[in-house]
């Protein structure tokens, strides 16, 4: 299937950043030339750190906001949907600032959307990645009916081209997440109001969730993905929430289950991960809140909050 040239131009990218690093600018070059605009929501990085992005965005001619505090990557999506969505785009590309796309990235999206014909609108298209420290690639091809896609439960946002008629009816990303899950929760909302979630069948882009370690166990080989403290905390809370709205089969209170599975969190952590205390009490600390309904940004002076807050994926 072709797409009329130039359709790209209906697409804005969006890229949300904290403290980048010095890569962002080569990154952004594979970017600018697929889409209509370049925007990037900054969340509350250094002078200098801002100072570079300025520079960045004159010589690219990017679309800079400063949200001048750390809102949270829902918070910061939002922002840069609003401005797309003013602008008159009718898709936007989600991107953590650390992914770096491929040059025919845009166009392979939006054929996957365009082959999605009949039935249910769709609301997110993902893109299937190369893992950048070591896991093994998805390198499935188009299937044996030449489809360019599945369908899926939900889309890391990453590499997620998102429909802004949809956005629109579905309605915001959820900013008491803050960051973990936002995607998932998002996604799960499209389908409950009727909308499809797909993704390709190819990978589309270099990415990582986070820093991702392998271990070996007997034969068998396990990954962790050693986030900090603060994220355990956001992952062990918003998965519960998500549980708790719309994870109505199987047996047993809601509750339960989510402790059950916050426990298996914490196994993990205690076999192969650093600052093993910390990061289990962080746990502990998300499952409560979620069970008491307490969102929003995580509320704790007494532990150093990590940089890595709101700098990369994974379930954001």
């Amino acid at each position: 299937m072709q797409i009329q040239p130039g359709a790209g131009k209906a697409v804005c990218a969006i890229i949300v950043t904290y403290h980048p690093d010095s890569g962002l600018a080569a990154r952004l070059a594979r970017l600018v030339h697929q889409v209509g605009e370049v925007v990037v929501v900054d969340n509350g990085s250094t002078d200098e750190e801002m100072a570079t992005l300025r520079a960045a965005a004159a010589r690219a001619g990017l679309t800079l906001m400063f949200n001048h505090a750390n809102l949270g990557i829902a918070r910061a999506l939002n922002v840069g949907v609003q401005h797309a969505r003013a602008a008159g785009f009718s898709w936007a590309l989600l991107l953590d600032q650390d992914t770096l796309v491929d040059d025919d990235m845009i166009e392979h999206l939006l054929i996957a959307q365009a082959s999605c014909r009949g039935g249910r609108p769709v609301a997110a298209v993902g893109s299937r990645y190369r893992d950048t420290k070591g896991r093994s690639a998805d390198l499935r091809r188009l299937d044996s009916s030449g489809e360019h896609w599945e369908e899926v439960e939900s889309v890391i946002t990453s590499g997620c081209l998102l429909s802004l008629p949809a956005y629109e009816a579905i309605g915001p990303f959820r900013d008491d997440f803050f960051i973990d899950y936002v995607d998932t929760e998002y996604c799960f909302r499209a389908r409950a109001a009727g909308y499809r979630v797909i993704e390709t069948l190819r990978p589309l882009m270099s990415h990582t969730v986070g820093a991702p370690t392998a271990h070996k166990v007997l034969w068998k080989t396990t990954w962790t993905s050693n986030h900090s403290p603060d994220r355990r905390y956001y992952i062990a809370r918003n998965n519960t929430v998500l549980l708790k709205e719309y994870g109505t089969s199987g047996r047993g209170p809601w509750q339960i289950k989510s402790f059950a599975r916050c426990l298996r969190l914490c196994k993990r952590i205690a076999y192969f991960e650093t600052d093993k205390v910390r990061k289990i009490l962080a746990v502990g600390e998300g499952w409560w809140d979620a069970v008491r309904g307490k969102m929003g940004p995580r509320r704790t002076s007494s532990l150093k909050r990590s940089a890595d807050n709101a700098s990369s994926g994974g379930h954001a």
